[in-house]
């Protein structure tokens, strides 16, 4: 009987623990088999296939991995290494690694303020994500026209400013950068914050600033989509905490950047309704890799482009691209405008027949969500319900705002995005190959133009 009670007894009253260990034993909840999945990407040979799997499967392996950027178990998650990455290599006091540059733009636009009522100036050419990145944040995108570095235009902003303005939207076209000295000297005169869509030119500079670091917040598509990046991620940068801090609150709205998860707001507008934009420590892993590739990446580019534009000569008929900063352009596109379009096409065939790829949309009339005219999602203003937030949100139209998108309305945009002739550079050119290239585009442009040295300069 005392037996009995002894068994019967409270661990915590000096009775045996009922469980004192655990007999069954399995594999890791993620593995060997997880690990050849990713391995498998990379397109290796079946025999180095069979070689890794070999050397994993005769490893220990213990719990296995816990792929997250929170509780990794790590010193130093992956993620966590490519926002320090960011930080290091910007010069940013901040940076948040997200799982998109679009989710990057969206945490951006609620950060600064952006929302029911207000309005953004972004450009009239770039990638639909900057202006539905916008509506996403409950805000109305308007589009600013263009100049001939294809980028917004800084005498054209003061026109479109109410006092439904709260941010200008700039974003570093193909690898250009934008005038940020032109764009900043309005903001301030405004007071309006800057948001750079740095999606195209990551590693492009502006003077001996970084695109990107010149704004309020910089915005980046690290992706397999740029020429920095792999598979899917987006990266934020500020030197701003408490716009770092609600852009954490809309990426991570569990509160895991927290200092303490579950505490109540350390100050008004902390706190709010979130998603989940976090960046998966798959893709931190490429991508943290990527990054620190960036200055050698952009550097090839920029190697190749010149040594082509150095060769070239000048056409009466032809306007190079402009370029706000020679320098500072990324430069894996070159680009310029024929008189005309119907020259453009016979200059494009021609480069086509001499081996130099090349592309012109002319008078083409397919849908491209690369122009204001054809955001679709924008333009026609639908919204997600039938109340048509937020283009018909009383926030808006009460304090006098109408949303209404026009072709037309960005003259310069429509003009240039049709004449544009532009040709991709290989950043991996020999100097034989700038030349080859070099020559192309002058016998064909010989061709068809007038060779004059007065003529504009392509650099």
């Amino acid at each position: 009987m005392s037996e009995q009670r002894t068994e019967q007894r409270l661990a915590l009253q000096g009775g045996l623990k009922a469980v004192s260990g655990v007999e069954g034993h399995g594999k890791p909840k993620i593995g060997v088999d997880e690990l050849m999945a990713v391995v498998e990407r990379f397109g290796l040979s079946s025999d180095a296939m069979a070689g890794i799997r070999d050397i994993a499967e005769a490893d220990t392996w213990g719990g296995g991995p816990f792929l997250a950027n929170y509780y990794s178990g790590l010193d130093e998650s992956k993620v966590q290494a490519f926002e320090r990455c960011g930080r290091e290599i910007f010069g940013s006091t901040y940076a948040l690694g997200t799982n998109s540059g679009t989710a990057a733009l969206h945490c951006a636009f609620t950060a600064v303020g952006v929302g029911p009522g207000k309005e953004v100036i972004c450009p009239a050419i770039g990638f639909f994500a900057t202006a539905a990145a916008v509506v996403q944040a409950k805000g109305i995108p308007v589009f600013c026209d263009v100049d001939q570095s294809l980028c917004m235009d800084p005498a054209k902003i003061e026109a479109l400013i109410t006092p439904r303005t709260v941010a200008l939207a700039p974003t570093h076209l193909r690898g250009v950068v934008c005038d940020m000295d032109g764009i900043m000297a309005v903001a301030r005169k405004h007071g309006l914050r800057v948001v750079e869509d740095v999606a195209q030119a990551c590693g492009g500079r502006c003077g001996d600033e970084y695109a990107g670091t010149i704004g309020d917040v910089g915005c980046f598509s690290i992706s397999a989509y740029k020429i920095v990046g792999g598979g899917e991620g987006g990266l934020l940068l500020t030197d701003d905490e408490r716009l770092w801090e609600r852009a954490n609150q809309v990426a991570e709205c569990g509160g895991l950047w927290r200092p303490d998860r579950f505490a109540a707001p350390r100050y008004e507008g902390e706190l709010f309704c979130g998603t989940n934009y976090r960046m998966s420590e798959l893709e931190a892993a490429v991508n943290v890799v990527q990054l620190g590739k960036m200055e050698e990446t952009v550097g090839r580019f920029r190697c190749a482009r010149s040594s082509i534009l150095s060769q070239l000569k000048r056409f009466r008929e032809i306007v190079p691209a402009q370029s706000n900063d020679p320098a500072g352009d990324v430069g894996y596109d070159l680009f310029f405008y024929p008189r005309t379009i119907e020259l453009g096409q016979k200059i494009v065939e021609a480069l086509k027949a001499e081996g130099v790829g090349c592309s012109m949309r002319g008078e083409s009339e397919r849908p491209d969500w690369h122009i204001y005219s054809y955001m679709y999602p924008v333009t026609l203003t639908p919204g997600a319900t039938e109340d048509g937030c937020p283009f018909q949100c009383p926030l808006y139209t009460e304090a006098g705002g109408r949303a209404s998108y026009a072709e037309g309305d960005c003259p310069v945009a429509d003009d240039l995005f049709c004449r544009k002739v532009g040709m991709g550079i290989n950043q991996w050119y020999s100097a034989g190959d700038c030349a080859n290239v070099a020559v192309g585009i002058n016998k064909v442009l010989g061709a068809y133009c007038t060779e004059d040295a007065a003529a504009a300069a392509w650099q």
